[in-house]
This record gives C-alpha cells, structure tokens and sequence, in this order.
C-alpha cells in the first residue's frame, strides 16, 4: 500500500493527532514517514508613503533563526513519535508563502505516496473565512490525503 507517507506540523497540539496518526499507520504498513514544517518566507514591513509609524526594525537574520527553532522543536515531536514506534523517520523545514503548497511540494520531493494530516474539522462560514490549509492540500493533492480529526 504505502511506502512513504508525509506528516505535515506546525508545532500545534492540533497537529500532535496527525503526527500520531501518521506515524501509527506507517508502522502497521512498514512504511517510513517524513515530517514537514512550512514557514513563510521573510517579508519586509512595508508603511505608506509619508508614515510615521514606529516600526522596530525587522532583521531577515532574527526571523530565519526564529523559524528554524521553531520547526526544530515541531520536527522533534515527530522525530520521537516515529522512534519510538521503530517507523523510519527524517524530516524537512520548508519555506513557502502558503503552507498547502509547500506541503505538496515536500510530498512532491520526497516522493511521498500518501499525506496524513490534521484538520479543526471547521466547516461552513468558519472554515471559509479561515480558510484551511488542509482543504487546499485535499484539493490540490494528486496522493491520497488522509485527514485526522
């Protein structure tokens, strides 16, 4: 069935269900897992023309150390859960300006035959003034998708 399966996180409790989820299913196909997490890329404070607004500075440098730190602890979680079921486990920080397509993307990379990932399960004007990444992965995935709730 498959062989690798891609686990998308961000680090959210939410997220720990997919993780678990995912890792489980890949020791009960003997699949190995790669865990992902997306972050958007570094975008510079732009003020109108004429502005005076106080606006710290914003270096690249502090935001690429943030995020990184931040994906290391998130890829942690799933590096113990896949460790501890004896699942084959690596992982991967991406960065892209929306997280569904960095998601594919990785699945792309990686060759991932199957995506297991979590949802809020928000539906109606919640889920469309919020707009879910997982829907837009579900959309757009030309793999399997197994969502998590």
């Amino acid at each position: 069935m498959f062989k690798h399966i891609l686990i998308p996180t961000d680090g959210s409790p939410l997220t720990l269900k997919g993780v678990k989820s995912g890792v489980r299913l890949a020791k009960a196909l003997g699949a190995k897992v790669t865990g992902v997490y997306v972050s958007a890329p570094y975008v510079p404070p732009v003020l109108p023309e004429g502005a005076v607004i106080y606006v710290p500075t914003a270096d690249p440098r502090e935001y690429k150390k943030a995020m990184d730190a931040h994906a290391e602890k998130a890829l942690a979680v799933i590096e113990r859960e896949a460790k501890a079921a004896g699942v084959r486990c690596e992982t991967r920080a991406v960065s892209d300006p929306q997280p569904w397509q960095g998601i594919l993307k990785a699945a792309r990379a990686r060759k991932c035959d199957a995506i297991v990932i979590a949802s809020h399960g928000r539906g109606g004007l919640g889920g469309l003034l919020l707009g879910s990444q997982t829907a837009r992965v579900l959309s757009h995935s030309k793999i399997p998708v197994l969502v998590v709730r």
